[in-house]
């Protein structure tokens, strides 16, 4: 079944762009566009997309507080930032409201569509830059937590690059182990540390 994307987005030729990728996919499909705020607090719910492409800037509000909203009303809906703004308090704001990834405008096409494979997966994909501003603002304290000292050896390196933004498949060619070796760590990690994402795992690890 194809993922459904709705798109939250004020430019006209980003959108035509962003609809143009997602038509082209066979594993996507988008069914909606909206240009500011109301618009998409009145139509997404009803769509109730599996992933929302959400810009930050719009005409008549903040795409951060949109998101918070269109969370509490779609909770399984994944809420990707798409977005020029790639300063630590727009990222974390982002996060904080229930986006699950941040990607910057200049984002290829490719990767845009494995991000959306991705979020769907269970991660929280983000461009290189924004990963690593996440990353340099949180500092593991000497003593970690009882629930990151569960972690085994093996779950630490997969939560390490995890933490540097590396997708599953990345994960696995890097450890010589296939992609679903790489979810059963992702899955006893999240248990151990009491977690439902990825961003969730990483930011408890870099405390």
């Amino acid at each position: 079944m194809a993922i459904t994307v709705a798109i939250v987005e004020d430019n006209a030729g980003i959108c035509d762009e962003l609809e143009e990728i997602i038509r082209e996919d066979p594993g996507c499909s988008c069914v909606g566009v909206c240009r500011n705020v109301q618009t998409a607090l009145r139509k997404i719910p009803a769509l109730a997309p599996d992933v929302i492409i959400m810009d930050i800037q719009l005409p008549d509000g903040s795409g951060i507080e949109c998101t918070a909203r269109l969370k509490h009303l779609l909770p399984r809906t994944q809420i990707m930032m798409f977005t020029i703004y790639e300063d630590s308090e727009q990222i974390f704001r982002a996060l904080e409201a229930g986006a699950s990834g941040y990607l910057l405008k200049r984002t290829p096409p490719e990767a845009m569509l494995q991000a959306i494979r991705e979020i769907m997966r269970g991660g929280a994909p983000m461009t290189g830059v924004v990963a690593r501003k996440v990353i340099h603002s949180f500092r593991r304290t000497p003593t970690q937590s009882s629930d990151v000292e569960q972690l085994t050896p093996r779950e630490v390196e997969v939560l390490e690059l995890l933490a540097k933004g590396h997708l599953s498949k990345e994960i696995a060619d890097r450890l010589t182990v296939g992609v679903e070796t790489v979810n059963s760590h992702l899955k006893h990690i999240y248990e151990k540390l009491h977690v439902r994402s990825r961003t969730e795992a990483v930011i408890k690890y870099m405390k």
